[in-house]
Parts: C-alpha cells; sequence; structure tokens
C-alpha cells in the first residue's frame, strides 16, 4: 500500500468493549493515525459540565481539548453519551472525524457510528463486543486503578444505561455496519483480540 493512499480502519463497539484499546494497538502495528472519537464527545461532555452550551462545546473544539484524565470520570462519560445524542452536536464533529480519517498514511478511528455515518466507505469494519458484566469488570478495574471511588454495581450500572442511551438513539445509534465483522473479547485476551483484528486488516490489504 502506498503510504500516500488513504486507508481507513473503523472499529465501533460499547463502553468496555476493547475497542480503544485494539485500535491504538493496530495503529501503533501499521503506523497509521488513531483518533478516539469518544474523547470529542468526553470534552464536550466535559465543557458542558462547567456549564458551557453542548452545541457551542462541539463547535470550538480544538486538539488541546482532547488531552487529560479529566475526561475519564464518570460524570463525564455520562454526559458525553448524552450530548453524543444530540444531532446538532454529532453534525458539528462529522467534518473533523471525517478529515482525519482521510489523511494519508492510513487511519484507525474507534467510536460507535464510525462505519456507519462517519467513514462508510472505510475499507475495513470492525465491531468489537463482549458480554456488559466482563466490560464492567475492566471499567470498574480501571477506575480503582485510577483511584477514583466506585464500586461494581455503580459501574455495571452505568455501562447498562451508556447502551440502553447509544443504542436507542435516533441518531446515529451505536450498531455494526452491514459489512462489519465481529469480534467478542469476552473471553481474548488483549493480544488474541489484537492479533484477530490485525488478522482481518491483512486481509484486506492482501499481505
Amino acid at each position: 500500500m502506498s503510504t500516500t493512499q488513504g486507508f481507513t480502519v473503523a472499529i465501533d463497539g460499547p463502553a468496555a468493549s476493547g475497542k480503544g484499546t485494539i485500535s491504538k494497538a493496530v495503529a501503533a502495528h501499521f503506523g497509521f493515525a488513531h483518533l478516539d472519537t469518544g474523547l470529542l464527545y468526553r470534552a464536550v461532555g466535559a465543557k458542558v459540565l462547567l456549564g458551557v452550551d453542548a452545541l457551542d462545546a462541539a463547535r470550538a473544539l480544538v486538539p488541546d481539548d482532547l488531552d487529560g484524565d479529566a475526561l475519564r470520570t464518570p460524570d463525564v462519560a455520562q454526559e458525553a453519551s448524552k450530548v453524543a445524542a444530540l444531532p446538532d452536536v454529532r453534525a458539528a464533529l462529522v467534518d473533523f472525524q471525517r478529515s482525519f480519517a482521510a489523511r494519508a498514511g492510513g487511519a484507525v478511528l474507534d467510536g460507535r457510528d464510525i462505519g456507519t455515518v462517519i467513514c462508510p466507505g472505510a475499507q475495513v469494519k470492525l465491531f468489537v463486543i463482549a458480554d456488559a458484566v466482563v466490560r464492567a469488570r475492566r471499567r470498574f478495574e480501571e477506575l480503582s486503578g485510577k483511584g477514583i471511588d466506585t464500586s461494581f454495581e455503580d459501574v455495571l450500572a452505568d455501562v447498562q444505561t451508556r447502551d440502553e442511551r447509544d443504542m436507542g438513539r435516533a441518531d446515529a445509534p451505536l450498531r455494526p455496519a452491514a459489512d462489519a465483522v465481529e469480534i467478542d473479547t469476552s473471553s481474548l485476551s488483549i493480544e488474541e483480540a489484537v492479533a484477530q483484528t490485525i488478522a482481518v486488516i491483512k486481509a484486506v490489504m492482501g499481505t
């Protein structure tokens, strides 16, 4: 593949399915750029919690807004899920994502509507899933490791609430693209999940 040719990998899935970890590893393996599109909505959500209008926050978003552990708190995650259900906010962030996806040298984008809305023409589309209890356990361990005081029951409820909101929203609901390859990480190690994903991409690339 020419380094000047755009090659887009779209990876979607629910919270804590492993799509972010897989996306980073895959991008590093192939030398592609990586964008966690969920951070866009977390950044908007974080600004809303500070009193900023959601649409104004989306329109004024800059790359520096995507940095920092402050975007990884449960409150920001819930607010991100809420603002992601707003059509005007999603529309304001579409161009940012599509421009990133079209960059020369290849790009991996992970989120909830990459293969269905943002990059329906992506060369590779994957839908990463895992059992809700497994995902809640992962997120609980992640938050606990950062010193965030929460309970497994609260995290599970949070995961289930976000799933319902993401899958039930009218605009760009979370669902696999018709031609997406599904990867269930419930019983896979990180290495196994990454290896499966790399194999799918290599098959498409013909390498």
